[in-house]
């Protein structure tokens, strides 16, 4: 029981997202079969300047063995209120024994941050590995998101990262083992923002 309880911890510390700067990883780094599409529900939190509570939804979809696309919205409190976006991660290496998973995920963004509204491209090297947690598996992953973003009323633009470390799994709590929860961590690097994400992905037959 204790080993449950501490599992279900390190995931409801932080359940996800995604896809800020490029809005969190999401559940890129989750392996699932081909054709198998979900939809999720998060909290967002951003703790640097501007910063608020939120919430966005998010559909993905694995299109094949290599190929997951996602699109969602979002809404905050503080300065950055509103966003749309959608991105596809693409898997370069798969989790294979002691090789991790390496992928590329592009983004791009719609949002209103500031009081200004802003498009945002992004793409994030991904690396994550499958590992057993008190008998549970669970993905932790790495991801170095970098990009432009681009203010529509002055047309300037500026570069952005961020350092995003997180965990993907399935809920380890019996009735609810079907779900997955996601736990991210978001560290400004440049012009960017700090945070934790948190959220439940629900499977669509």
């Amino acid at each position: 029981m204790t080993k449950k309880i501490l599992a279900l911890g390190l995931l409801s510390l932080g359940f996800s997202s995604q896809v800020f700067a490029s809005y969190g990883t999401g559940y890129s780094s989750y392996p699932m079969m081909s054709d198998k599409k979900f939809f999720s529900t998060e909290v967002t939190g951003i703790t640097s300047t501007g910063g608020g509570v939120g919430a966005q939804v998010r559909y993905g979809q694995k299109i094949n063995s290599a190929l997951l696309i996602d699109a969602g919205v979002g809404i905050s409190g503080g300065e950055r209120t509103n966003r749309i976006f959608a991105g596809a991660d693409y898997e370069i290496f798969p989790d294979y024994l002691n090789q991790p998973r390496v992928s590329v995920k592009t983004t791009i963004t719609n949002a209103e941050e500031f009081g200004t509204r802003r498009n945002i491209l992004s793409i994030a090297p991904t690396v994550s590995k499958g590992f057993s947690f008190w008998g549970y598996e669970a993905f932790p992953f790495v991801s170095i998101p970098m990009g432009l973003s681009l203010e529509s009323g002055s047309k300037t633009y500026e570069t952005i990262s961020s350092f995003n470390v997180g965990i993907t799994g399935n809920l380890p709590i019996e009735r609810y083992s079907h779900l997955t929860g996601t736990l991210e961590a978001i560290v400004d690097l440049k012009d960017s923002y700090s945070g934790v994400f948190m959220g439940v992905s629900f499977p669509i037959e």
